[in-house]
């Protein structure tokens, strides 16, 4: 586990970003039972950590992707990290709806920006990549060359692995599931004997705790 996999998981954990509640799990949108709950927004809440991550994010731009033209942000959760990282790295910034508004000129990418630029986009959580991906393919159909994606977390779930492959797209992180659990059970936020329900939620999420 690198230093900042381990900084970052420890500052999801203490702001209460990421849950950890194998006995009691949560129950997501899709359905699934699941012993993790993220919601990296609320790092934004918390200049420390804030601070800490639009720096790591600049560092692994630098490190993975070299010099990019443009940062993209994924709409919504990561529109504030993306315009962070932008800023500290004196790019232009633009952001990726969902799908395109319904009014006026129909955007589904928001800002400036020009075919043949190199673009870099930032995400705040990585699950299956459905969604993150559809980000990049638009990026790609204006004629972008999408240089790769950071994240702040990934669950790391082999679907995303797949669908990242398949996309063609490198994806960098800052922390992972595997640093989370690491740095829970070193710091008697869980127990040896949740690691292993941990470990085979990922493995099946659809199926876990059935």
């Amino acid at each position: 586990m690198s230093t900042t996999a381990k900084k970052v998981a420890e500052h999801l954990l203490q702001i209460k970003a990421i849950k950890l509640q194998p006995t009691n799990p949560f129950t997501w949108a899709s359905g699934w039972n699941s012993p993790i709950y993220c919601d990296n927004r609320k790092t934004l809440s918390f200049p420390n950590v804030r601070d800490y991550i639009r720096d790591a994010f600049a560092d692994l731009i630098k490190a993975e992707y070299g010099d990019c033209d443009v940062v993209a942000g994924v709409a919504t959760g990561a529109i504030a990290q993306g315009v962070l990282v932008a800023q500290i790295l004196d790019k232009p910034f633009v952001y990726i709806r969902s799908s395109a508004k319904a009014h006026g000129l129909e955007n589904k990418i928001e800002g400036h920006i020009e075919a043949g630029q190199k673009v870099v986009v930032v995400e705040d959580l990585v699950s299956t990549g459905g969604s993150s991906l559809q980000a990049v393919e638009a990026l790609r159909s204006v004629g972008c060359d999408v240089l790769g994606m950071v994240a702040i977390f990934t669950y790391g779930f082999q679907v995303a692995v797949d669908n990242f492959a398949n996309a063609n797209c490198k994806l960098a992180t800052l922390s992972d599931y595997n640093a989370m659990i690491e740095l829970a059970l070193e710091s008697g936020y869980i127990k040896a004997d949740d690691v292993e329900s941990l470990k085979e939620w990922r493995k099946d999420p659809s199926n876990w705790g059935k």
